[in-house]
């Protein structure tokens, strides 16, 4: 069985004393959570705790069925649509998601950082209590601007008695305090298209008009057999739906391991919409989704193009500043609580040695497979 993080293990360094400090920077801060915010018996009263997801989100058969969006209106002047307007909206997301971490890094590709605001939510326990996605990253832990401390807040507010869990990314109208859309299928799309009057000039086409129909399609496969595949296995509670997961999920790298050998990207010299929700599960594999696939049949690294490919994709700096290998990790481990065994994870010995720049900045030469080897992008006319 392969270590969770051995894809970065001969990266760390012995007697390594520095600590290595992320350059990832959320409105001119970096997230890290301020001083735990206890929370009293009548405030807990009067949210909803989180539903299980082994429990909610399962067939019959201990299939991980995950839960559909609620909120999907579409953005433009129609009726029943979101309208387009700078400063109208906040994108909520946290840093472990994949889902919502492939909207950060889009709006920051296309500039939109003036135009939508955003926040990074945590979570935290309160005696085995789950009430969800929380503002740990500001004071009090209350978002300065929605004033509230719960994401699940939002989501009452806006569907009164709504079902399932908040989720991120929401993307909440800041007149209204209410969700606009948490719609992760199309967001980005959303922000490529339809907000494309404020993107920055020069801003790359991530979703090129002829090849739309080719991207959704590949979207729609990747979804399935990538992006919630390795959900569909760490969060499996039959047997036989594990292992049909894990045979769809390592038969899909295979197919993109062989569609990356004689392309720089998932469609060919530029970065698409499909490059951004392939690169956040790739990120996310060796140092946190591999301690729940049970024996890892690959890690990343043995995979010699999807492994370039990713790291030439981090080189980016909107994939670099939007990526978190520690927290990634952090969300494995304990910190600081009291361990019952003898036995101390991986995450909890080396974390802090490894030096994940050094290793994810580390050269890839796939740009001999681009005829632009200088352009990683198309831009937008």
């Amino acid at each position: 069985m392969a270590n969770a993080c051995s894809l970065a293990a001969h990266a760390a360094k012995e007697n390594k004393s520095k600590k290595v400090i992320g350059r990832q920077i959320v409105d001119g801060k970096y997230p890290e959570p301020f001083q735990r915010v206890e929370l009293s018996e009548e405030a807990k009263s009067k949210l909803r705790r989180r539903p299980n997801v082994l429990v909610d989100e399962q067939d019959a058969n201990g299939n991980f069925i995950r839960q559909e969006n609620l909120f999907n209106a579409s953005f433009g002047d129609g009726e029943g649509q979101n309208p387009v307007e700078s400063g109208r909206y906040r994108l909520i997301w946290a840093k472990g998601c994949n889902w919502s971490n492939r909207v950060s890094i889009t709006r920051e590709l296309l500039g939109l950082e003036d135009v939508i605001s955003v926040n990074v939510v945590g979570r935290d326990h309160y005696n085995d209590e789950d009430f969800g996605w929380e503002f740990v990253f500001d004071p009090d832990h209350i978002d300065p601007v929605l004033n509230v401390r719960f994401l699940t807040e939002i989501y009452e507010k806006s569907y009164p008695g709504f079902p399932g869990r908040a989720t991120v990314p929401s993307l909440v109208d800041v007149k209204t305090g209410k969700v606009a859309n948490n719609d992760y299928h199309h967001l980005t799309n959303y922000l490529e298209v339809d907000f494309k009057p404020f993107h920055k000039k020069g801003a790359p086409d991530l979703y090129p008009e002829e090849l739309r129909e080719e991207i959704d399609k590949l979207n729609v496969w990747l979804f399935h057999n990538v992006n919630n595949g390795v959900y569909k296995i760490q969060f499996a509670t039959g047997y036989a739906a594990y292992q049909n997961a894990y045979d769809s999920f390592y038969a899909a790298l295979d197919i993109l391991e062989k569609r990356l050998s004689d392309r720089r990207f998932l469609f060919g010299d530029y970065v698409t919409d499909s490059d951004i929700r392939l690169y956040v599960t790739l990120a996310r594999l060796d140092t946190a989704y591999s301690q729940n696939l049970g024996s890892t049949k690959h890690r990343l690294v043995d995979y010699p193009n999807l492994w370039g490919y990713a790291r030439d994709l981090w080189q980016i700096p909107a994939f670099q500043n939007n990526t978190y290998f520690r927290d990634f990790s952090r969300g494995f481990r304990n910190d600081g609580g009291s361990h019952k065994g003898s036995f101390l994870s991986f995450q909890e010995r080396f974390l802090d040695q490894i030096d994940f720049d050094e290793l994810w900045g580390s050269r890839h030469g796939r740009e001999i497979l681009s005829s632009d080897p200088a352009n990683k992008f198309r831009t937008e006319e």
